[in-house]
């Protein structure tokens, strides 16, 4: 392609905005379309946001703005919602539009999710003859690199199993930190087997279980999940704000997957704030 890419950068939360820098400073890119979730960013420069110079790309909170675009990719870089599916109409809507999105939530292998939820993804795709993929460190890195290049030395294996441990003291977004994940709540108000935490984790890091089978060769028939929490047993004061005693300070999301009744592969992160 002699001609930039044409990029719209959905949402500038920390990710977005490190997603957005990469792509100014990079001259193979073009940013061309700029979506944001906060009323304050809102009609503001993308340069502003990014802390670059002026680019004449304004933010807009509405995506028939961004389906409008002439573009190639769409990097979509929003929060975790609840339900874990709850960015699909929107990414439909931008792969019917011909713009092929890359997603850092969800997407990463749709088959872990059912095969009509995978078939829903496909026809959007193929209706804007776009491509959707779904990429990061957690999930996609761990399991799905590393442990599947490791397994590449073995003659053979019952059983694989990895484990993240994630320092979050220093994530500073408040809504993450003790929304998406979990971190000073009451215990008593998590139910780990049906609650949203758990469904959301559930799928997110069965799609890392599934990622590895691919790669390794094994056909999988279903997933099986265990979690933990453990609370504080003082105050902790991080860059989000302040986590009581007696609160949830660290979580376990353990997904297995399993082949004849056997767990032949668990992966497990663990997000700590001590």
């Amino acid at each position: 392609m002699s001609r930039p890419i044409r990029v719209i950068q959905w949402a500038t939360g920390s990710m977005g905005k490190t997603c957005l820098r990469a792509v100014l400073d990079d001259p193979r890119f073009e940013l061309v379309g700029l979506f944001a979730y906060g009323a304050a960013k809102v009609g503001k420069d993308a340069g502003d946001i990014a802390r670059r110079d002026p680019t004449g790309v304004i933010a807009t909170g509405t995506i028939e703005d961004i389906l409008g675009l002439d573009a190639d990719v769409v990097l979509h870089c929003p929060m975790l919602s609840d339900p874990y599916d709850g960015h699909d109409v929107d990414v439909c809507r931008l792969l019917e539009s011909g713009k092929s999105v890359i997603s850092i939530n969800n997407y990463f292998e749709p088959r872990a999710q059912g095969a009509d939820y995978a078939a829903r993804l496909e026809a959007s795709a193929l209706k804007g003859g776009a491509t959707l993929a779904g990429t990061g460190v957690n999930p996609g890195w761990v399991a799905e690199r590393i442990a599947a290049n490791a397994v590449a030395l073995c003659l053979n294996h019952r059983n694989v199993a990895t484990r993240e441990i994630i320092d979050c003291t220093t994530v500073p977004n408040p809504d993450y930190v003790f929304g998406a994940l979990g971190f000073g709540a009451d215990p008593a108000t998590i139910d780990l087997r049906q609650g949203s935490l758990a469904r959301t984790f559930d799928r997110m890091f069965a799609q890392s279980v599934e990622g590895l089978a691919r790669r390794i060769g094994l056909r999988l028939d279903g997933y099986e999940s265990d979690h933990e929490l453990r609370v504080a047993s003082r105050d902790l004061v991080v860059a989000a704000g302040t986590i009581p005693a007696g609160t949830v300070a660290a979580t376990t999301w353990r997904v297995h997957g399993v082949v004849d009744g056997v767990r032949r592969i668990t992966h497990e992160v663990n997000w700590i704030m001590d």
